[in-house]
Order: C-alpha cells, then sequence, then structure tokens
C-alpha cells in the first residue's frame, strides 16, 4: 500500500512539473518574442548584442557554485526517497553553509566585471551604459545564492519542481509586462535592468517565505554532511565544460565580429533556446523519479530508463525539426524592419538543429552518469570536449564567424555524446550501446525524410496565424511519428508507455465515477430538501 501511495505521488507530481513546465514555455514563448523585437526597433542591435554578452558573461560567474548544488542533489535523492528528515536536515545544512560564501564572492566578483566588461568589447554604446547593464543584471543572481539556493535543491530533490517553474513564471510574466511598457515609452536599457533587478528581488523573498513554511521540519542543529558535497569540485570540472560549450560562441563572436553579429547569433540561440526549454521541461518533470529509483529499485530504474531514452528522442527530433523548417519563414515576418543586420541565413538553422540534437540526444546517459555520481571518473572526458570546443571556435571564428563556432561545438559534441552513450551503456547499464545508435539513425533518417516533404509542399507561411497554425499542425504530425518509430523499435518503452496510458485511463474513469457518483448524491439531496 505503501509503495502503491509513493507512485501515486510520483505520478502526480511529475505530472506537475510537466503541466508547469509546458504552460510556462507557452508563456515564455508568447512574451519572448515580443520584446526581442522591441530592444531590435528600440534600443538597436547594439544593446540586444549587449544584453546577449552579459548574459553569458555572467553564467561564467555561475562557477562559482562549484558544483554544490548538483551534487547535493544526487546525494538529496535517497533520504528524501526514504522520507530521512535528519539526513536531509544535515545536507541542508551543509549547503546553507556552502552558499553564503558563493553569494558574498559572486556579488564582489560581478562589481569587478561590470567595470572591466567596457573595455573588452567591441561597442559604441556608453561606458556607464554597459556598467550598469552588467551591475543590475548579475546582482539578482547573488541574491539568490544567499537567500534562495538551498531550497532549491531541495524542491528539486522532493520532486516540487513545479513550484520553482511557477515561480520563475510569474518572474517572467512581472519582467516581460514591466519591459514592454519600458521599452514602447521609450525608457532606457538601464531602466529595464533595475526592473529586472527588482522583480527578481521580490521572487527571491516571496519563494524564499514558502521554502521556510513548507521545510520548517529542518533541524539546524543536525551536523552538516559535508560528505554529500565532496564531490562538487569534480561536478565544477564538468559545470565548465558545459559552460565553454553553451557560452564561449557568443563571447568570441563579442570580441572577434562585433555585436552585431552576436545579435544575430543571440537570435537563433532564443528560438532554438525555447524548443530546448520545452524539452527540458518535459524531461525534467520526471528526472526526480529517476534519481530516486535509480537509488531504491535498480531494475524498474532500467526499464523507466529505456522508456526515458526512447520517448525524449522522439520529442527532441520532432521539435527540432519543427524549427528547422519553420525558423526563416518566422524570422523573416520578425526581423521585418530591422535593417542594420540581415538576420535570415539558410545555413544557420541546419547547424543549430545538429548541436541541439547531439546534445539533448545524450539527456538520458547524461542523468545516469549524475545519478551514479560519476563526476570525478568521467572529468578527463568533459575537459578534453571542452579543448576541442575552445580549440576548433578559435581557429575558425575569424574565417567562418558563426559557422566556425558552430562547428566547433559540433566537433566537440560528436566526441562526448559518443563517450557518454558508451560509458552509461557498458559501465553503469551493462547493456550493449547498439540499442541507442539504432534510435538515433532511424529517428535521423526519418528527420530528413520529413524535412524533404515539409520543403516540397506549398505552405502559406507569409503571415505569424497562418505559419503558427502550420508549424502545430506539422509538430503533432512529426511527434506521432517519431513516437510510433521509437515504440516499434524498443519493446520495453512501448510497454512502460501502455502501462502509463492504463494507469491514466483507469484514474480519469475513476475520477469521472467519482465525480458522477456526487452529483448523483447532491441530486438526491437536493430533491428530499424539496420535499
Amino acid at each position: 500500500m505503501r509503495r502503491v501511495c509513493k507512485v501515486a505521488m510520483r505520478a502526480k507530481r511529475s505530472f506537475f512539473n510537466a503541466f508547469s513546465g509546458l504552460f510556462s514555455q507557452f508563456v515564455s514563448v508568447a512574451l519572448g518574442v515580443i520584446i526581442p523585437r522591441l530592444v531590435l526597433v528600440q534600443l538597436g542591435s547594439e544593446a540586444n548584442g549587449l544584453l546577449s554578452a552579459t548574459q553569458q558573461a555572467l553564467v561564467y560567474l555561475d562557477l562559482l557554485e562549484s558544483g554544490i548544488g548538483t551534487a547535493a542533489l544526487q546525494a538529496l535523492y535517497k533520504p528524501a526517497a526514504e522520507q530521512d528528515r535528519a539526513a536531509v536536515s544535515g545536507i541542508f545544512n551543509a549547503i546553507r553553509r556552502e552558499y553564503a560564501k558563493v553569494g558574498i564572492a559572486y556579488a564582489a566578483l560581478v562589481c569587478g566585471l561590470s567595470v572591466l566588461f567596457p573595455f573588452f568589447i567591441k561597442t559604441e554604446l556608453p561606458f556607464f551604459t554597459v556598467l550598469l547593464t552588467v551591475l543590475l543584471g548579475g546582482m539578482g543572481q547573488a541574491v539568490r545564492f544567499l537567500f534562495q539556493a538551498k531550497y532549491r535543491v531541495l524542491l528539486q530533490a522532493e520532486g516540487r519542481g513545479y513550484v520553482l517553474i511557477n515561480a520563475n513564471l510569474l518572474l517572467t510574466v512581472s519582467i516581460s509586462i514591466g519591459k514592454i511598457i519600458l521599452l514602447i515609452c521609450g525608457l532606457s536599457l538601464i531602466a529595464v535592468q533595475l526592473l529586472c533587478f527588482l522583480c527578481g528581488l521580490l521572487q527571491t523573498v516571496l519563494l524564499t517565505l514558502y521554502a521556510k513554511k513548507q521545510y520548517s521540519w529542518l533541524n539546524r542543529a543536525v551536523p552538516p554532511d559535508t560528505t554529500a558535497t565532496a564531490q562538487h569540485r569534480a561536478v565544477l570540472v564538468h559545470q565548465i565544460s558545459g559552460l565553454i560549450f553553451q557560452n564561449t560562441d557568443v563571447l568570441l563572436l563579442s570580441v572577434v565580429c562585433g555585436l552585431k553579429t552576436t545579435s544575430v547569433y543571440s537570435m537563433y540561440v532564443m528560438l532554438f533556446g525555447m524548443v530546448g526549454t520545452a524539452v527540458s521541461a518535459i524531461n525534467g518533470s520526471v528526472s526526480f523519479v529517476l534519481g530516486q529509483t535509480y537509488h531504491t529499485d535498480r531494475a524498474h530504474f532500467l526499464r523507466l530508463y529505456r522508456a526515458f531514452e526512447t520517448y525524449n528522442m522522439a520529442l527532441t527530433f520532432a521539435l527540432y525539426l519543427t524549427a528547422d523548417v519553420f525558423i526563416l519563414p518566422f524570422l523573416k515576418l520578425y526581423t521585418a524592419g530591422v535593417t542594420d543586420i540581415s538576420y535570415l541565413d539558410p545555413v544557420l538553422p541546419h547547424l543549430f538543429v545538429c548541436t541541439y540534437l547531439l546534445s539533448n540526444g545524450r539527456a538520458a546517459a547524461q542523468r545516469v552518469i549524475e545519478y551514479a555520481g560519476h563526476f570525478q571518473k568521467t572529468q578527463n572526458r568533459s575537459v578534453i570536449e571542452s579543448v576541442i570546443n575552445l580549440l576548433i571556435s578559435l581557429l575558425l571564428v575569424v574565417p567562418l564567424g558563426m559557422y566556425g563556432v558552430l562547428i566547433g561545438t559540433i566537433a566537440a559534441l560528436l566526441y562526448r555524446t559518443n563517450d557518454m552513450i558508451f560509458y552509461a551503456s557498458h559501465k553503469l547499464l551493462h547493456a550493449p550501446a547498439r540499442r541507442t545508435y539504432r534510435k538515433f539513425l532511424c529517428s535521423g533518417t526519418l528527420f530528413v525524410l520529413l524535412w524533404l516533404s515539409a520543403k516540397a509542399l506549398p505552405l502559406p507561411l507569409n503571415s505569424y496565424p497562418a505559419l503558427l497554425l502550420s508549424a502545430a499542425v506539422f509538430c503533432i504530425f512529426s511527434l506521432l511519428l517519431f513516437t510510433v518509430l521509437g515504440s516499434a523499435l524498443d519493446c520495453d518503452a512501448r510497454r512502460v508507455l501502455f502501462a502509463i496510458w492504463r494507469r491514466t485511463a483507469m484514474t480519469v474513469l475513476q475520477k469521472s465515477q467519482y465525480i458522477r457518483r456526487k452529483i448523483g448524491e447532491k441530486r438526491i439531496f437536493t430533491h428530499r430538501s424539496a420535499l
């Protein structure tokens, strides 16, 4: 009975996480496509490029976190699943102390970066505009490290990610509406950044108050469990690799090619990033289930893993296929009236799609490595990935520009994705890797066939409604085909999917019967009262 209750609770939280993530992404996309255009029209490509470069530079300061959150999250899965409050309190006390140090150091470095940053980028914007943009953009994260970060880790471990998603949704909506008003009124970039900082500060206060109430049982007298974060330095190596992979391109382009080129690159990153966020919202909704199951029921985990790998790959290929087909027609409408640089490039979408397919396609293997805690054992491989990416990008950025940095990213991903698949399959799951490669090959073949078919069709793409409707229909059709293909290739994944469908159908049926019974009882009561 207790196991059934746990399964039901995990399913409920997974649903909340997925629904909240998708709804949040829908709202973010609706608002997010408006603001960059307003920035381009009202402030110009220089300001848009500065915002992108600032964001990427500040991400590097997140390295101060040193992998504390990721290491603690893996350590929290087991005591959270077993409801061991003493162990949870010990881990919480350890990360609380570490995050206090990180927050202070982060604030100091943001101040230093804000002074130095104007000297390292090619821009015509005033010195103090760049300085205040960086300062206001970074101080919000310093406050989050000091007061909120420790609670975020605990919420994620318990499967309450929907709380964080909803809090971020409110923040996004508040900031987006405020930005739209300020930009339409013609206010400066500094006013926009100040608004972001104040809204972030308010969100931190509200989320911290919620977490303190939710986890009032935390015992600060329990000695800090420093073993929970023992691998945080190994995690840091992986984070450095991830940052180089995700953020070096923008900084290189800012220094070598200028902020206008950075603005073009960042526009593609923003649009493809929205797709990536949607994928992450769905697969992240079950991350805590996989993490807890890995430490408590390995046989069941293997079944869940195969299903996760299969349908995450189907979702990834379907969404990025849709993005590849429709991004240029969208950009043609979106950047109409922007004349300082062209945002249409027929080659860039294909290069971006390659990077995201390789990156998201390895998500299942990457999670297994994290759940197993093999951060230190794989850190050298992560360093090799970083070196490949950095060297090739540096060699090709001058002659090829945006193409060069993307080729460097693809080369690094080809190495690391294959390495992760082999490592997870042979050393952790003790299963052949050919299953994964068969899914990749078949999905890739279907991707090419559907792309060629879409280009041969006379789709109406001259207005936003027609474009969005065509994209939605094409995406649903593609997702159905990729799901059927994945189910045909992996019988274990198919069984898990059918079991989820049966359980969902039974739950809906029971709920509907309960509602009908309650309505019938209410009618009988009303009839008797009338008599």
